[in-house]
C-alpha cells in the first residue's frame, strides 16, 4: 500500500551540516510492517546528541540521514496489527525505536540495553534499511516504541521528555529521588533544566544545581532548585560542601570532569550516575574517593518503555514547566547552528511549517 505523502526531511550528508548545512529533500522510509506506524511530525526537539551524529563525533555517521529522536506528532497510517494506537491520535517516540522484546533484558525493562536494539536514526533495520529521524515531515518505525501523550501535557513538553526528560527521569527514580533525598544536578543545560524540574516534581527533599559559573543560577532557582554552587567561583566548593547530597546526576559531557571532588559532595552510601557522553575519557581517580564513604557510581542511558510512560504521566500531573524555545522546522539549519553555540534557554524544539 503506497501513501499519499512524501518523506521529507532535512538530510544530513556530511558533518559539515553541522555548521547548518542539511539540506531539505525526500529520502527512503523504511518498509512499512503491520507492527508499525506512520506519524506526521508536529513537533522535534533538538539535542546535544544530534550534533555529535552529524559531526561523526562519536562513531562515523552513517550518511545521508536525518536526526532527531524527540518526535511528537499524529498517527497517520497504523498497521493491522497494532492495537494500542489508533489514527490521529496524538504520540510521540524517543531515542530507542526497536528491541527484540524476547530477551531478559527486555522482559525486565530493560529494553534500552537489548543486543538487538536499534536507535531512532543513525542505525539499520535488520533489513539493511535505514532508521531516520524527526526533523521531518513524517517518521515511520514500529509502534512498540511509540506513546501516547497524556491530554494535559503540550506537545512541545512532551518533545523533550521523550529522550532529555526519560534521561534524567530513570537514574532519579531507580536511586531513590523523592522525600528523605538530596539530589545534586550537574551541568544546568537542556538535561540538566529537566533533572531539576523532575527531581522536584518527584518531591526531592532537595535539589541543588551544580554549574560551572553562577551565570545560571537564577534560571536554576525559578526551575526549583533550592541552591546552587558554581564550581570555579567557590574553588572550595568540595570542602565546603562536603556530604551534604545522597544523589548526583551528572549531564555534563565535556572533557577534564573533576570526579573526585563532584563525589567528595555526596554522603556515606551516596550515589554518582553518569548521563552525559564525553568525547574524550573521564579523568582517574582514586578509590579511595568511593572506598571512604562506601560511594557507588555508576551510569544511565536513557529509560525503558515503562520508565518513559511514568515521566510522560508524571509531568503531565505535576504541570511540569519545561523551558522550552519553539522555533519553525524551516528554521532548523539556524536552530543547529545556535544549539552548538550554546545559545539553547534550555531546549530547543521545532514546529512542522514545511
Amino acid at each position: 500500500m503506497s501513501t499519499d505523502y512524501k518523506f521529507e526531511g532535512w538530510i544530513a550528508y556530511n558533518k559539515d551540516s553541522a555548521k547548518g548545512n542539511l539540506q531539505w529533500g525526500t529520502y527512503e522510509p523504511k518498509p512499512f510492517l503491520d507492527t508499525d506506524i506512520d506519524i506526521a511530525v508536529t513537533h522535534c526537539g533538538v539535542r546535544g546528541s544530534d550534533l555529535s551524529h552529524l559531526k561523526s563525533s562519536w562513531k562515523p555517521a552513517d550518511y545521508p540521514l536525518v536526526v532527531g529522536h524527540e518526535i511528537v506528532g499524529h498517527a497517520v497510517r497504523v498497521g493491522k496489527n497494532v492495537k494500542s494506537i489508533k489514527i490521529g491520535d496524538r504520540v510521540g517516540v524517543g531515542a530507542q525505536s526497536l528491541s527484540c522484546l524476547e530477551c531478559d533484558r527486555c522482559i525486565h525493562d530493560q529494553e534500552q540495553h537489548c543486543n538487538k536494539s536499534v536507535i531512532t536514526y543513525d542505525a539499520r533495520y535488520a533489513d539493511g534499511s535505514k532508521a531516520n529521524g524527526g526533523y521531518a515531515k513524517y517518521w515511520r518505525g514500529s509502534s512498540e516504541f511509540v506513546f501516547q501523550i497524556p491530554d494535559k501535557l503540550p506537545s512541545e513538553v512532551a518533545a523533550p521528555l521523550l529522550c532529555a526528560g526519560i534521561t534524567t527521569y530513570t537514574p532519579l527514580k531507580e536511586n531513590g529521588a523523592g522525600p528523605d533525598k538530596r539530589v545534586g544536578v550537574i551541568g544546568i543545560g537542556g538535561l540538566g533544566s529537566f533533572g531539576i524540574l523532575l527531581a522536584k516534581a518527584l518531591k526531592a527533599d532537595k535539589v541543588v544545581a551544580i554549574s560551572r559559573t553562577s551565570s545560571k543560577r537564577e534560571d536554576a532557582i525559578k526551575m526549583g532548585a533550592d541552591s546552587f554552587i558554581a564550581t570555579a567561583e567557590e574553588t572550595d566548593y568540595a570542602t565546603k560542601y562536603d556530604s551534604t547530597l545522597d544523589l548526583i546526576i551528572c549531564t555534563v559531557s565535556g572533557p577534564n570532569l573533576p570526579i573526585a571532588d563532584y563525589i567528595s559532595l555526596l554522603d556515606v552510601n551516596g550515589t554518582f550516575i553518569q548521563l552525559g557522553a564525553p568525547e574524550d575519557p573521564i579523568p582517574s581517580f582514586s578509590a579511595f574517593s568511593l572506598l571512604r564513604k562506601n560511594i557507588k557510581l555508576g551510569g544511565s542511558l536513557i529509560g525503558s518503555r515503562k520508565n518513559i510512560k511514568e515521566a510522560l504521566q508524571l509531568a503531565a500531573d505535576s504541570n511540569l514547566a519545561a523551558w522550552v524555545n519553539v522555533r519553525p522546522m524551516s528554521e532548523a539549519n539556524q536552530v543547529v547552528v545556535d544549539m552548538a553555540n550554546g545559545k539553547a534557554r534550555y531546549r530547543y524544539v521545532l514546529k512542522n511549517d514545511v
